[in-house]
């Protein structure tokens, strides 16, 4: 039977209300330069991560042509320690010579074709993964093309990929970029303007506080008017380092997504691994779940 203590304990609790879920936590890949896929999983594991999302040259100069048992060991490196497989990034990265938005369509064919190899990748490393479509060298607008025709071009590339996205449970997520990343897509606004065309569940969009520079609205405001499409999201200091690095404003973002009841994962992605990538991977997980205990 409950004893009187419990029972006024568990009485007390509701009505405070549960605590709210602790925000799911993952790290990209590349934040480990030189290690191996098992020594990835592992710091990330040490680190504080749940989630591991991939930058597919990572694994190799040709990720989609990783065998199935290849596919199978990175599942099971995951596994072993603990982490769930977000999704792939910058996946047009390798190999090289890919682009989407290029007046060759011959080149734009090829991309086409590897972006659907990629999307079985995806599917083959885990369940319900997200892919990233940042790639900003692979989408920036080149050769007299217009930023308004490569986003046309981006419109008209994931409306072939979704349905074979939608069949493999793979959701692509079109990433606003900096203007001085890239110049096109730069704003959450212009991104679900793509999406929207697509008219797909498999297409969407996601958060990413590094490419936040082109909006003009609060930040917090943009997450709650877009919040719909946002799937996923990115955390970065502005200049590339580790949340806590600098002074960007996380815990307006955070209390938006807290109060959202947000539920996808919050993925550190870092362009400087100063002094190394562990100690960035611990410093930022550790200044996330300090900025989580103050949320309302």
């Amino acid at each position: 039977m409950m004893s009187r203590r419990t029972m006024l304990g568990t009485a007390a609790a509701g009505a405070l209300g549960a605590a709210p879920e602790r925000f799911r936590l993952a790290i990209c890949s590349e934040t480990f330069p030189g290690a191996s896929f098992s020594g990835i999983c592992e710091t990330a594991r040490r680190a504080g991560y749940t989630g591991l999302e991939i930058d597919p040259s990572n694994l190799s100069e040709d990720p989609a042509s990783l065998t199935a048992a290849q596919r199978r060991s990175l599942k099971d490196q995951m596994k072993v320690n603990g982490l769930h497989f977000c999704g792939l990034h910058s996946f047009l990265k390798a190999p090289k010579g890919l682009h989407l938005t290029t007046p060759d369509s011959a080149a734009r064919a090829r991309t086409l074709d590897y972006f659907a190899r990629l999307i079985d990748l995806a599917a083959d490393l885990g369940p319900s993964p997200v892919m990233v479509l940042g790639s900003s060298k692979q989408r920036q607008a080149i050769n007299d093309v217009t930023p308004a025709d490569a986003a046309k071009r981006v419109a008209e590339a994931l409306s072939k990929v979704a349905p074979q996205a939608s069949r493999r449970g793979v959701t692509i997520l079109l990433e606003p970029l900096a203007p001085h990343l890239c110049n096109v897509i730069n704003t959450m606004a212009e991104a679900i303007a793509v999406v929207e065309q697509v008219k797909s569940p498999a297409v969407q969009s996601m958060f990413d506080t590094h490419n936040t520079t082109a909006e003009t609205a609060p930040l917090p405001d943009v997450i709650r008017k877009h919040f719909a499409r946002i799937r996923h999201v990115h955390l970065n200091e502005l200049d590339g380092k580790y949340p806590g690095a600098g002074n960007f404003p996380f815990t307006p973002v955070l209390q938006a997504l807290r109060d959202l009841n947000y539920r996808g994962w919050l993925s550190v992605e870092v362009f400087d691994f100063k002094p190394d990538g562990e100690t960035v991977a611990r410093l930022a997980a550790g200044h996330i779940r300090n900025l989580e205990q103050g949320l309302k």
